[in-house]
């Protein structure tokens, strides 16, 4: 058992949580993509009503003939209050799933943490925000949320010392070989990779390899649920996919938080991505881990 929590949390209070928000997201309201009318207003309206005493703010900017808009709340920090920990997540789906994973487990434990650190004060700013369009047509293009948020921020002069993309954090399984690897994995370190689907991945790049390290070792602290950090280059195109890269696009240190997507889930990107997938236990391992990180980063 882990030798202490980072924060005063009730489990079964979370796992309610969590699975209220996702069976609002994916459940209710299903399909989140500016081409289905109705669905990211539906999405937007949800966030808000989580975050109604929070100071919300939108970010918001057009693409072709829509608007898109990321929403941020930060935790003002004390002595270093210039320097910003990022924890995000899109909220957005592809258009025929209802995006259970993908994403809504991710918004589901960025509100959560949001939730668990509303009266935590660091000497960072802790700057949550729920990302407009990660997926196609969007996707690794310059119209994703996060790159305009990135971009924004380099253009303003911001610290980032630290981004954490939460990205399909909600499918766990213990079958044997159930793990896949991505392309381009050298044969040599194949054999230190998990065989088992039932970890949380913390996917870094060489200059954030300091950050992987930093959320291995406070993650451990508060849960057993196993993180295994990884540093690749970004040659292997598959550690680019989410809203991270956006980061180290304008040189800020980022990692992904993950269950590995489709390496793992075989509901990635389909109509059968629904709330009855998920594994709440281990997304409560992963809110209790997350908000350890957090902490961590904020001091």
């Amino acid at each position: 058992m882990p030798s202490s929590s980072p924060v005063d949390a009730d489990r079964e209070t979370i796992d309610a949580n969590l699975r209220r928000h996702v069976e609002a997201l994916a459940g209710t309201i299903g399909v989140r993509h500016l081409d289905v009318p109705g669905s990211v207003e539906l999405c937007l309206a949800y966030l808000r009503e989580q975050w109604h005493d929070r100071d919300v703010r939108d970010e918001s900017f057009p693409i072709g003939e829509h608007t898109a808009t990321n929403l941020i709340v930060e935790s003002p920090g004390t002595r270093r209050a210039k320097e910003l920990i990022v924890l995000g997540a899109h909220y957005d789906t592809v258009l025929d799933s209802p995006g259970a994973d993908d994403n809504a487990s991710a918004v589901a434990v960025l509100l959560e943490v949001a939730r668990l650190l509303a009266s935590h004060t660091g000497q960072r700013t802790a700057r949550y925000v729920a990302f407009a369009c990660e997926e196609a047509p969007y996707s690794e293009t310059d119209d994703m949320g996060s790159q305009h948020h990135a971009r924004g921020a380099r253009e303003r002069g911001e610290t980032i010392a630290a981004m954490l993309a939460l990205e399909m954090v909600g499918f766990f399984t213990d079958e044997p070989n159930s793990q896949r690897l991505p392309p381009g994995i050298p044969w040599w370190a194949r054999p230190v990779f998990p065989k088992r689907g039932n970890f949380l991945a913390a996917v870094a790049n060489p200059p954030s390899w300091r950050l992987a390290a930093r959320c291995w070792w406070s993650f451990r602290r508060a849960t057993t649920r196993r993180l295994f950090p990884v540093c690749l280059p970004e040659s292997i195109r598959d550690i680019r996919r989410s809203d991270h890269s956006s980061f180290w696009d304008q040189g800020f240190p980022a990692a992904m938080l993950t269950d590995t997507s489709y390496l793992r889930n075989p509901h990635y990107h389909q109509p059968s991505d629904t709330p009855a997938r998920l594994d709440f236990a281990a997304m409560t391992d992963v809110t209790l881990g997350v908000a350890a990180i957090m902490r961590s980063l904020l001091k």
